[in-house]
């Protein structure tokens, strides 16, 4: 029977929540719509993952902005297994008059990359890699990594593939990952905003197909305190402008280029400051501990997955050139934090060891912990903040990091994780772990 009515578009936002939100029209006023906009309010940015508004906030109840959709972020497909096709276009927030607001996040991350374009012409190319699980399948027990481990959920794991790839995000491998029931899905490099447009469109399709099996997809840091964590793994490397790979030098310490191992070298500098941005929410840091192939110190390693900086691997089979292959792994990331904060922040971070001319950190192959304190203080390891609490006091502790925002977009940002913190303080963890596998 064909449907007699029009599909719709949703002109969505990612909030401070990592929450996407929006508006949807019928799909024959997308074109309009991009010219004006679609309504939304200031104090929307203090919405908190329990759909409350943090209180207070520093916006009140009056003010009015849009979000102007950017044609070039749809994504859209008819493979999820809804009536109706998924359907969205990324946004930014701006003024009545057009002008960008200052607490649009996805304006912060194209800020942060021309900045960097300006100051050295290099650009961010980037991928994420996001972990998650499946609740309610009742699949039987099976092997991490294993054929057995991926089959089992059949046809979920091609029907998602395809969805994907209607949708133009370019999935690259589906994994049956370590954890119970938890898999990892990864897209092909591209520029930094078109990566972080994917992550969202990749976390909100998984949802939607594995919803329509009857189940539950889960992007939670921490599902249950014993569970295996499910993390974000963002990776980068830079181009010139003429689109050449300048990340990797041979003779540099780990294959790093000079720029890239100052890149590097002020992200380790504000590791501390922007843990809050990249991991974002309470059980975020029931996974970054050490010994959790996670992220506990302030590390740059190659090929540890231990560390917080993980230079990764090349493949030189059949001649391959490293140089197109070379990149970053940033691993002190999960699904609370939003996607274009973090990448902004990490953006940030390394412009300014690249203004600085800082120089590489030291590649560390041995365990922090086993070391004594003089030793990690020599190689520069300082333990990540433990609790967001700690991370949000580390956050504005650091004058550098906090100019790289707007003062009311450094108070709403706090004000929605103390409301998050607040919301928690009489539960335990295995409490806190079942509310965020539901809200995530």
């Amino acid at each position: 029977m064909t449907n007699r009515f029009e599909p719709l578009v949703a002109v969505v936002t990612t909030d401070l929540a990592a929450v996407t939100r929006g508006r949807s029209v019928v799909e024959s006023k997308l074109g309009k719509v991009a010219e004006t906009g679609i309504g939304w309010l200031q104090a929307n940015l203090s919405l908190t993952p329990f759909n409350s508004i943090a209180d207070p906030n520093p916006w009140g109840s009056e003010g009015d902005l849009r979000i102007l959709p950017d044609l070039k972020a749809r994504y859209r497909t008819d493979l999820t297994g809804s009536a109706t096709p998924f359907d969205i276009v990324a946004g930014n927030i701006v003024e009545l008059d057009g002008t960008p607001w200052l607490g649009c996040t996805r304006t912060m991350l194209q800020q942060a990359l021309a900045d960097l374009k300006a100051a050295t012409g290099l650009s961010v190319v980037a991928t994420f890699e996001q972990e998650f699980q499946i609740f309610g399948a009742n699949f039987p027990t099976a092997h991490s990594f294993s054929v057995d481990a991926l089959r089992r959920t059949d046809p979920f794991a091609p029907n998602l593939m395809a969805a994907l790839e209607e949708a133009g995000v370019a999935p690259e491998v589906i994994i049956a990952e370590f954890g119970a029931d938890q898999f990892e899905i990864t897209h092909a490099p591209t520029d930094a905003l078109s990566a972080a447009d994917r992550a969202v469109a990749i976390r909100e399709i998984t949802k939607e197909v594995a919803r329509n099996f009857g189940w539950r997809a889960s992007f939670a840091p921490k599902t249950a305190p014993t569970a295996v964590g499910n993390g974000v793994h963002i990776h980068f490397s830079f181009v010139d402008e003429a689109d050449q790979p300048v990340t990797y030098d041979p003779s540099g310490p780990g294959g790093l280029s000079a720029a890239a191992g100052s890149f590097c070298a002020g992200i380790v500098k504000h590791l501390p400051a922007i843990t809050c941005l990249t991991a974002s929410s309470v059980p975020s840091y029931y996974r970054l501990t050490p010994h959790n192939w996670s992220s506990s110190y302030t590390w740059l390693a190659d090929k540890n997955r231990e560390a917080t900086l993980r230079i990764c691997p090349t493949v030189t089979i059949g001649g391959r050139d490293p140089a197109k292959q070379f990149n970053v792994e940033y691993r002190a990331a999960d699904a609370t934090a939003n996607p274009y904060l973090a990448l902004a922040a990490i953006v940030r971070a390394g412009l300014d060891g690249m203004t600085h001319k800082l120089a590489v950190p030291p590649l560390v192959s041995d365990d922090p912990t086993l070391m004594s304190d003089g030793e990690r203080d020599a190689l520069g390891l300082v333990r990540l903040p433990q609790t967001l609490d700690a991370a949000l006091d580390v956050l504005l502790d650091n004058a550098t990091v906090t100019s790289w925002f707007a003062p009311v977009f450094i108070e709403t940002f706090v004000g929605v994780k103390r409301a998050e913190i607040a919301k928690l303080a009489s539960q335990d963890k295995a409490a806190i772990c079942e509310l965020y596998r539901t809200l995530y």
